[in-house]
C-alpha cells in the first residue's frame, strides 16, 4: 500500500504528464498547457491562473532555463512555492485563531 507522500509524488508526476501531453511534448508545459492545469488544477490556490497577464508572468518566472517551456523539476518549483505559501497561510489563520481566543 502506498504511503501518502508516494501518492501526492505520483499524483505530481501524473497531473504534469497530462497536461504535457497535450501540445505533443511529454517532457514540458508550453504556455497554453501551463495555462490548462493552472485553471484546472490550482484554481482556488492561485487565483492568478484567471489572468492571461499573471500566467505570462508565472511562466517567465518559472521558466528558469529560458526555453519557452517548463520542464518537470520548474514545475515542482511552482509546486513547493505554493505549498510553502499555503502551509504559512493557515499556520497565520491558527495563530491567529489562538490570539483571538486567548483574548475573549
Amino acid at each position: 500500500m502506498p504511503f501518502k507522500l508516494e501518492n501526492a509524488m505520483d499524483n505530481l508526476m501524473d497531473v504534469f504528464n497530462y497536461y504535457a501531453t497535450r501540445d505533443g511534448d511529454k517532457f514540458s508545459l508550453s504556455r497554453s498547457e501551463l495555462k490548462g492545469l493552472l485553471r484546472g488544477e490550482l484554481c482556488h490556490y492561485l487565483e492568478a491562473s484567471r489572468d492571461p497577464r499573471m500566467v505570462d508572468e508565472i511562466m517567465c518566472d518559472l521558466d528558469k532555463n529560458m526555453d519557452g517551456k517548463v520542464n518537470f523539476e520548474e514545475f515542482v518549483g511552482l509546486v513547493t512555492r505554493l505549498t510553502v505559501a499555503m502551509q504559512m497561510k493557515t499556520a497565520f489563520t491558527e495563530a491567529k485563531k489562538i490570539s483571538y481566543s486567548y483574548r475573549t
